[in-house]
């Protein structure tokens, strides 16, 4: 259950995802003008607002624009009619987490949102470092550790690698850590995945060519295996 924020200004559209969401356990606030969304979005601080880029008032990329600049890091998931890239591309360089172009499924929309919070909710951590051989993973401060020394990683490969423990002695396809870590938005292949993991098996193992913590499923995908669940 997520506390959500839709701005939309079709009233069909908005009435169809307000009761959509709900009826996945979400807890909906709405909006059709966007001065009306933006003050929602302010007071309420949502765990992820869905939001049109055409409004009657304010636009949706100014909605972004404030909200980030608010320090609001909520997930944003934006709504358009229009299918130009440009459009797109600054709606992501502004900040939103993904994009939907109407018309849209309603489940394809609700996996996105699920996709979403799953990313934010990863991002946040936990308050304690997540300890595994010579290693420390720090989730808060966003920092990998080895004998106390810190270890040089990009925010791509945190990111991979807190998914890869939070799923733990579980064998993720390919697919599936495309689709969780880099989202629905992005085009790239199970090459990109591979390239990644290659990468921070180079920093974590031992010997990277025969790997002991992210091992490979032949077939399938990867699983991270520390020995400790």
């Amino acid at each position: 259950m997520a506390k959500i924020l839709v701005v939309e200004d079709d009233p069909a559209i908005l009435m169809g995802l307000v009761r959509n969401l709900e009826f996945e356990g979400h807890v909906v606030s709405s909006a059709a003008r966007g001065e009306e969304g933006l003050q929602l979005a302010l007071d309420e601080h949502p765990e992820l607002i869905i939001l049109d880029i055409m409004l009657p008032d304010i636009d949706g990329l100014e909605i972004c624009r404030t909200v980030r600049k608010e320090g609001i890091s909520s997930p944003i998931i934006f709504l358009s009619a229009r299918v130009d890239e440009r459009d797109k591309v600054d709606g992501l360089r502004l900040g939103a987490d993904d994009y939907i172009t109407k018309p849209f499924g309603v489940q394809e929309l609700i996996a996105r949102v699920d996709a979403a919070l799953r990313r934010s909710r990863m991002r946040d951590g936990t308050d304690r470092p997540y300890l595994f051989g010579d290693f420390s993973l720090d989730f808060n401060q966003r920092r990998l550790f080895r004998d106390q020394n810190e270890v040089e990683i990009t925010d791509r490969e945190f990111t991979l690698l807190s998914y890869l423990i939070q799923n733990r002695e579980r064998a993720l396809s390919r697919e599936r850590i495309l689709r969780d870590v880099w989202g629905y938005g992005y085009e790239g292949t199970a090459r990109t995945i591979d390239n990644f993991i290659t990468r921070l098996r180079r920093k974590l193992e031992r010997d990277p060519r025969r790997p002991e913590l992210i091992v490979t499923v032949r077939g399938h995908g990867y699983r991270f295996c520390d020995g400790a669940s």
